[in-house]
C-alpha cells in the first residue's frame, strides 16, 4: 500500500475506540441475555467482530503490526430454505491439487498421448498444463482423485455441496458461470475434507501413540503378529519407472 492511501493515525485511534465501544456492548448484551439464540447478543457479537476487523486492517496498513485475536467465521450453513421435496438438485464439486512431481505427470500424459490416436497434437504432454489437459481428458476426476499420486498430484482441499431445486435447469443454462449465484439456503448437505481437520486431532492423538509404542516389543519390519510388513505402493510405482523417468504402461481403460 502506497503512503498516500495509508489510514492517518487519527483512524487507527479512531477504530480502536470503536472496539473498545463494541466490547462493551457485546458484555452489556451478554450479561442480559434471554437465552443460548439470544438475537441481541448474536447482533453484538457480529458488530464487535466488524470492529475488531477493520481496526486490525487499519492497524496493519499504517504500523504493520496486527492483533492476538482471530474471529471466528460460520461454521455452520443457514437455516434450509429449499423445497421440501426437490425435483431437482445440483453437486458442486471442487478439489484442490499441488502439482508434486511434473515429470511423473508429463510422463502418464505422454502415455496417454501415445495410447490415443484422437489425443491433441504431439507434444501436449511436453507442459505441465498440456499433461492436465490430457490426464483429466481421458480419467474421470473421481478415478484422478484417487490415484492422484501415480499422476504426481499432492491433495488439498476439498468441498461437496448438494443444493435442491424447484426444476431441473435448461441444457446449456449455466454453463458460462456454473458457480455462481448458489445459494446457501438451498445446501442439502455439505461435505468437506482438509488438513486442518486432521491438526485437530494430531495433538491428542500423540500421547495415545507413544503410549502403544512404550508397549510394543515387535522387530523392525514386523507387524502386530510378527508378519513383514506389506511393501509401499509407491516404492512399488518408483521400481515401474524406466531409465527415462517414464512410468511402465499404465493400465488405464476407459
Amino acid at each position: 500500500m502506497s503512503d498516500a492511501a495509508q489510514p492517518t493515525a487519527a483512524e487507527v485511534r479512531a477504530a480502536a475506540e470503536a472496539v473498545k465501544t463494541a466490547l462493551d456492548r457485546h458484555l452489556a448484551a451478554v450479561e442480559r441475555r434471554s437465552g443460548e439464540e439470544d438475537p441481541a447478543v448474536y447482533d453484538a457479537f457480529n458488530e464487535l467482530a466488524a470492529a475488531a476487523e477493520a481496526y486490525d486492517e487499519l492497524l496493519y496498513d499504517r504500523y504493520d503490526e496486527v492483533t492476538p485475536f482471530e474471529i471466528p467465521g460460520e461454521d455452520t450453513l443457514p437455516p434450509y430454505t429449499g423445497p421440501e421435496e426437490p425435483s431437482a438438485l445440483s453437486v458442486l464439486i471442487r478439489r484442490d491439487y499441488a502439482v508434486a512431481e511434473p515429470q511423473r505427470l508429463m510422463a502418464q500424459a505422454r502415455r496417454v498421448e501415445a495410447a490415443d490416436e484422437d489425443a491433441p497434437g504431439a507434444g501436449a504432454s511436453g507442459t505441465v498444463h498440456g499433461a492436465l489437459g490430457l490426464l483429466f481428458g481421458e480419467f474421470e476426476p473421481d478415478e484422478i482423485a484417487s490415484r492422484h499420486k501415480e499422476f504426481g498430484l499432492e491433495e488439498g482441499d476439498s468441498t461437496l455441496w448438494v443444493t435442491a431445486a424447484d426444476e431441473s435447469a435448461e441444457p446449456g443454462e449455466w454453463l458460462e458461470a456454473p458457480f455462481e449465484e448458489v445459494d446457501p439456503e438451498r445446501v442439502v448437505c455439505r461435505f468437506d475434507v482438509s488438513a486442518v481437520f486432521d491438526e485437530e486431532f494430531d495433538d491428542g492423538d500423540e500421547e495415545e501413540e507413544e503410549e502403544e509404542d512404550e508397549g510394543e516389543g515387535e522387530g523392525e519390519g514386523e507387524g502386530e503378529d510378527g508378519e513383514a510388513d506389506l511393501p509401499d505402493l509407491d516404492e512399488d510405482l518408483d521400481r515401474d519407472l524406466d531409465e527415462d523417468g517414464e512410468p511402465a504402461r499404465l493400465e488405464a481403460d476407459r
